[in-house]
């Protein structure tokens, strides 16, 4: 059982329906009750070729407002395009504190706004007709994290929960969280599946393991229907939208900064770990494909009232093999400089999205390096000094 707030019953006269064009009824449905309004469960009876047919969900007759926050960073300005191309209206929340105003498409309304304002939340749910939201806004560096857990604990943590009371005084009750990968820690096997032990081993990951064991307490004492997407890196470009942080710490947009001449090298942390050629393996999936996943939690939720998914592009890719593709890309030379290792780093993580792909049929279209590394640099060629030069949208 999903999170709903008004089911559509839709009934046919007859025997039941087995085998109809799903689609083609929906909107047949749609277009004749696009005008009905009403807040509480209601019953309609048609009468159609004489064939009864099962229920339909409102929401999925009709375009949803979505909440996003932190969707003025790179993947959550994606997942905002994307949710505006299936038709809903989007609201983005974001202090832009690490956000790109320019990121963010023309026809989604953008609020700046923190989420450790609760007065400027309520305000947001009182003003705003919202179905769901989508939460991206977090602080991401690992390394950092280590030297100021308080600020992690602090926005990633407390300021979740400050969202979440929020949002269930307001009666709003689908949340889709961008978690991390990073709680699995130094992981005992590889491909990291969803039931493996949880481990984080930085306190960026420990702010985000303890919003998950938040949310499963929320959905088991208030009923919140929540998804828990568990990624590593996300890389690449969709359209005019690139990833664009300040300071940059990814290997990708470091090694084509070398590519463009604004950096003399990239380094490469250990050379000596146990993988086939000494440098760290890890898990990159294109931003897109990581937007569409969280498209499907949202509308998935629907109908399932908690999803918890790993998601990978199928394979890792080491340190070299990341800098030798880009050279085959940019076709520069990227000097190298090898380094010792950093402390915590794993020489393989890579997480299993088996069950992502059986459970709603979600495949990347960006399984290879080649094909997300040369997105990464055709934006980067177009954006050398990122969203300070061109602005993506009307804001």
């Amino acid at each position: 059982m999903g999170c709903v707030k008004r089911n559509v019953c839709v009934w046919f006269f007859g025997s039941v329906c087995h085998g109809f064009d799903e689609t083609a009824m929906k909107l047949t449905v749609s277009a004749a009750f696009t005008t009905m309004v009403g807040t509480g469960n209601f019953v309609i009876f048609v009468s159609l070729l004489g064939i009864h047919c099962d229920s339909f969900y409102k929401e999925d007759l009709m375009a949803e407002s979505v909440l996003v926050t932190g969707g003025a960073g790179y993947i959550g300005s994606v997942v905002v395009s994307q949710l505006l191309e299936q038709g809903d209206q989007v609201i983005v929340y974001d202090n832009l504190s690490k956000g790109r105003l320019a990121s963010v498409p023309a026809n989604a309304k953008f609020i700046q706004g923190d989420i450790s304002d609760r007065a400027a939340l309520d305000r947001l749910f009182q003003e705003n007709s919202i179905d769901a939201v989508m939460h991206f806004a977090a602080f991401i560096e690992a390394g950092e994290s280590m030297q100021l857990p308080e600020k992690y604990f602090r926005n990633n943590t407390a300021n979740t929960l400050n969202l979440l009371e929020a949002m269930i005084a307001h009666k709003i009750s689908r949340f889709v969280f961008s978690s991390t990968a990073a709680l699995f820690g130094t992981p005992e096997r590889t491909p990291i599946e969803e039931t493996d032990k949880l481990q984080p081993t930085n306190t960026y990951g420990a702010s985000k393991l303890l919003v998950e064991e938040m949310l499963a307490w929320f959905h088991l004492i208030h009923g919140l229907c929540y998804a828990s997407l568990r990624y590593f890196n996300a890389a690449g470009a969709a359209g005019k939208q690139g990833e664009d942080h300040h300071p940059e710490s990814h290997l990708i947009p470091l090694t084509l900064q070398v590519a463009l001449g604004q950096r003399e090298f990239i380094s490469i942390f250990g050379t000596d770990y146990p993988t086939p050629d000494g440098t760290c393996v890890r898990d990159y999936i294109h931003v897109s494909d990581l937007a569409s996943a969280h498209l499907l939690v949202l509308d998935e939720l629907k109908r399932k009232d908690k999803l918890i998914y790993n998601l990978g592009n199928g394979r890792g890719f080491s340190v070299r093999e990341v800098i030798d593709t880009v050279r085959r890309v940019t076709s520069q030379a990227i000097p190298v400089k090898e380094a010792a290792r950093r402390p915590g780093d794993p020489a393989i993580l890579v997480a299993s999205s088996e069950k992502i792909r059986k459970e709603l049929n979600w495949t990347p279209r960006y399984s290879d390096l080649e094909a997300i590394v040369r997105s990464a640099w055709d934006w980067r060629r177009a954006y050398p000094h990122g969203y300070d030069e061109k602005s993506v949208s009307g804001h």
